[in-house]
């Protein structure tokens, strides 16, 4: 594999480094991050620039880019460690998770109340049925004539205004 000239690699780290500070002023392109795969193709050079290399022999070589990917990482983690936000997406899913929180809260709220509101309509339907069956035994006993009915009041009653 041919090695890059100079003038062609000073090109690419400008252009690297030119991708860098658009990314991590927030500059993401659609569907991209901010990482180093995201840096490779926005600077327009292979990702594998950025790893180290093995020799033939077993040995570790620097890839020709890979200070560029610790400086990108080093200025990331300082401005993440700053509380900024460069990737939106970062910021949606934490919106979206304190939603979630509050969404759960509301459902187990609502759910306690069902349950309330369940307990009550279990307590009036049996208090509902205990007075129809009074009505019902009183209306027997009406029937049966074991009860007699008190006469009706000659005149209005007191307070009525007559």
């Amino acid at each position: 594999m041919p090695r890059i000239s100079t003038e062609t690699r000073t090109r690419n780290e400008e252009a690297i480094r030119a991708a860098m500070d658009r990314l991590l002023r927030g500059e993401l392109p659609p569907g991209g991050r901010c990482d180093i795969k995201t840096l490779a193709a926005e600077a327009g050079v292979p990702r594998t620039g950025f790893y180290a290399k093995r020799n033939r022999d077993g040995s570790d070589r620097r890839g020709p880019y890979q200070h560029l990917a610790e400086e990108f990482e080093r200025r990331l983690k300082a401005m993440q460690h700053a509380g900024a936000m460069l990737d939106p997406r970062d910021g949606q899913i934490a919106r979206l998770k304190e939603n979630n929180g509050i969404l759960r809260d509301r459902v187990s709220t609502r759910d306690a109340e069902i349950a309330g509101l369940k307990e009550f309509r279990k307590r009036a339907l049996s208090q509902i049925a205990a007075q129809h069956a009074e009505l019902e035994r009183l209306r027997r006993q009406l029937a049966d004539g074991t009860v007699r009915r008190l006469p009706a009041p000659a005149s209005a009653p007191l307070g009525s205004g007559n």
